[in-house]
């Protein structure tokens, strides 16, 4: 399997639920562009089901979630409706304050990373990237 893109990855970075505090995910998707990928960035309040049509419009190798109050506890529900979409290949990952039970449970529903406060920007990028290869292998071959 090839873990280098030959094409830019293609990033949805968005939140789910009632978290309106959106500064972090408008700097993580300009460390993502600035990396040279394609990042398709929403306004906050996304509904689950909007973010998996997006996700399949869009194209998308990895979702980016930011959470600062709790959102990412509906993320478990977002990794079941991107399965039921044929969309298990897109890789997600989620950023912000996620307590470390909710990071076990997290990972457990089939999130790729837990990027916490501090996560430094060229981790984030590389992360990204190699995650973005995964689910280029991953995906189903028409």
């Amino acid at each position: 399997m090839n873990d280098v893109l030959t094409t830019p990855a293609r990033v949805l970075v968005t939140k789910i639920g009632l978290d309106g505090h959106d500064r972090g995910s408008r700097i993580i998707a300009a460390y993502l562009r600035d990396a040279g990928m394609e990042v398709i960035y929403t306004s906050p309040w996304q509904k689950i089901e909007a973010v998996v049509t997006l996700a399949m419009q869009e194209d998308v190798d990895v979702i980016g979630i930011s959470s600062l109050a709790t959102d990412h506890l509906l993320v478990p529900k977002l990794m079941k409706a991107l399965a039921e979409a044929d969309l298990a290949h897109v890789r997600v990952v989620v950023g912000g304050i996620v307590p470390d039970e909710d990071e076990a449970d997290l990972l457990t529903a089939g999130v790729s990373e837990v990027f916490h406060p501090g996560a430094v920007r060229d981790e984030i990028v590389s992360s990204v990237e190699k995650f973005a290869a995964e689910a280029t292998n991953a995906r189903p071959q028409d």
